[in-house]
């Protein structure tokens, strides 16, 4: 299978551009004409040297302003052609595309429109090349797909084709159904970009395409599925992508590669004609559930965790066999507390401090994930073991950070009786109701936030909710929840600037992305708040004002929201349910714990109480 990428997609130079492409998987390019003009050098240098790398150049990025003009525009238009023609052969490109025209004198009479396409097409065959007429919604007079087409039937030539994209195509709100009618032959070449579902003009939309597979919210694998009946042969291209983020080359290459391989392999696993695009791809992973969360710490900082542990009413349980690695239960929840000085747990501390370094996920098939990980370019993670120790697969997270998998299909599930052992003795510490980890998030810069929701949901089962801004006293923070379909794994990714927010503030202290907090559930929200209470737990306070706004906006009787002002407990409702909340005090760098209680079938993450918690998370800090 053919996949290539547009060079507008990757930054840097065109040299550096073809080899981090190259690098990430792809094995083409579309290439625009200002990325080698840029460049400088001979064009037939930079052909073969994309060949060198495993690269073909399967398409010139755009020719416009072609029909419908007379006189000198028209000689003109035909004279950058040939020079346009010259181009490509120099680089050994396969298809230029051609956009509508958008010239101010571009006539709207087909008879003359078809006449110039027809002369385009036999000069480009008599280069033994060919072009793929793009409908751009701003053009003068051909706007849509199906009037390209009208035009490339009307031409009737081999070398001239139909180009589609899907940000053209689709993020005006149409579906992918309509697209049935085109031949598969006429058919050239594919661009695919996603966008959210907005109810914009995408005519006002000249300089901007769209997001990565999966970023958005465009039916992509309809229309990957239906453009594969119609027998399309051609390469699948990931378009330019709008306001590129900051961030090296190779790791948008990586994300670009891993998102369009990710939708075509949704798409071919219930569509027969259309080839997996890597072969031994294993299929999205379900997340069943956190197996458990590790933190580094060093001797200092130990007790700050572990006295919020026992506030919490966790009970040390085990010892790791060979490090000083301590298993915190309750519920099904379970917490390690590392304090070795060597391995990935030193490196993490001497890079972040203390903080989660590591996390456990539940999977059918624990080297499957690995493979599938890896395959779209995750970097894997091995650590030696000691003889007798289970050999757990991993690979790297968010910030380094490193997700190990759990399975049952094998011995991995044995974990904690392999590879720890139990403490003698341990306190007898009632649990406080905390059952199982609700959801956990993780914090990172504004550029990182779409390259990890990439992450997560090409390699699992998971599903995105819309980003929403989350007012903080200093600025804003962009928050996205991801979630598996059932709800036993739940993330929340939080985009921030440095220095200006709590959570930028956590970012700066910490060096980095990381896990900022991590939520637990309980069945009894006032039951688990007395219980905190009596074992000395440190709660955010919440000021009087909340709850009388409580009352009022949803109607609330008085002993309900005093009860909840009694224990600082936050509260949000919806149609489907109610949503309490209660938050630890700050430790570390802004690390911080939740607990919550879902009533009914509520799945969001109580946003509306984001402000409320951040500028008490800001008072408490300032003191």
């Amino acid at each position: 299978m053919r996949l290539s990428v547009a060079t507008t997609s990757v930054p840097g130079n065109l040299h550096t551009k073809l080899e981090t492409v190259s690098e990430a998987g792809f094995t083409g390019i579309e290439l625009h004409e200002p990325d080698l003009t840029g460049v400088g050098g001979k064009a037939g240098e930079i052909g073969r040297y994309a060949a060198s790398l495993g690269l073909d150049v399967e398409a010139l990025q755009s020719f416009l302003a072609i029909e419908g003009l007379t006189g000198r525009s028209r000689r003109n238009a035909f004279e950058r052609l040939e020079c346009t023609l010259d181009l490509m052969q120099s680089l050994g490109a396969k298809t230029l595309l051609v956009g509508t025209s958008t010239h101010p004198e571009s006539s709207g009479d087909q008879g003359a429109i078809c006449s110039d396409l027809s002369e385009l097409a036999e000069r480009v065959a008599s280069r033994n090349l060919r072009a793929a007429l793009i409908a751009l919604p701003w053009a003068r007079h051909t706007r849509t797909e199906m009037q390209a087409l009208e035009l490339v039937d009307a031409v009737n030539s081999p070398a001239l084709g139909l180009g589609l994209s899907t940000f053209f195509s689709l993020a005006d709100g149409s579906q992918p159904s309509r697209l049935r009618r085109i031949a598969g032959s006429r058919l050239f070449h594919v661009q695919i970009s996603d966008a959210p579902a907005l109810d914009y003009d995408i005519t006002q939309l000249k300089s901007r395409c769209g997001l990565l597979p999966g970023q958005g919210d465009l039916p992509l694998t309809g229309f990957v599925r239906i453009i594969a009946r119609l027998g399309y042969a051609g390469p699948w291209s990931l378009a330019r992508i709008g306001d590129l983020p900051r961030g090296s080359s190779d790791s948008l290459a990586r994300d670009g590669f891993r998102a369009l391989v990710s939708l075509i392999d949704e798409a071919a696993q219930v569509e027969p004609s259309l080839p997996a695009p890597m072969p031994g791809l294993p299929p999205r992973v379900y997340p069943a559930g956190f197996e458990f969360i590790e933190f580094v710490v060093d001797k200092e900082t130990r007790s700050t965790l572990t006295d919020m542990l026992h506030a919490l009413c966790f009970r040390k349980e085990r010892q790791h066999v060979s490090k000083l690695v301590e298993l915190w239960r309750q519920g099904s929840i379970n917490m390690l507390v590392n304090t070795e000085t060597k391995g990935m747990a030193a490196c993490a501390f001497a890079e972040h401090g203390p903080s989660v370094c590591d996390m456990g996920l539940r999977v059918k098939d624990a080297k499957q994930t690995v493979t599938r990980a890896t395959m779209l370019g995750t970097p894997e993670f091995v650590q030696a073991v000691d003889a007798g120790e289970l050999d757990i697969p991993a690979v790297r997270g968010v910030g380094g950070a490193v997700v190990h998998f759990i399975d049952e299909k094998s011995d991995l599930h044995r974990n904690w009786d392999v590879d720890f052992k139990e403490i003698p003795k341990p306190l007898a510490i009632p649990p406080s109701g905390l059952r199982r980890i609700d959801h956990v998030a993780q914090t990172m810069h504004y550029h990182e936030m779409q390259s990890w929701l990439t992450y997560y949901t090409s390699t699992f089962e998971m599903e995105k909710t819309t980003v929403v801004d989350v007012a903080d006293p200093a600025g804003v923070v962009l928050s996205q929840a991801i979630s598996s379909p059932e709800g036993e794994i739940r993330l929340n990714l939080n985009g921030v600037d440095e220095g200006r927010t709590f959570a930028g503030a956590f970012l700066a202290d910490q060096f980095g992305a990381g896990v900022q907090h991590i939520a637990f559930q309980t069945d009894d929200i006032f039951e688990t708040s007395s219980l905190l209470a009596h074992a000395g737990f440190s709660r955010l306070r919440i000021p009087e004002c909340y709850y009388r706004d409580l009352k009022e906006q949803f109607g609330l009787d008085d002993s309900l929201v005093g009860r909840m002002q009694d224990g600082h407990i936050l509260y949000d409702r919806n149609t489907d349910g109610e949503y309490f909340q209660i938050y630890s005090t700050p430790i570390f760098q802004g690390f911080f714990f939740e607990i919550v209680e879902r009533r009914g079938d509520y799945q969001g993450y109580g946003v509306r109480n984001a402000p409320v918690r951040l500028a008490a998370q800001v008072r408490h800090v300032q003191g």
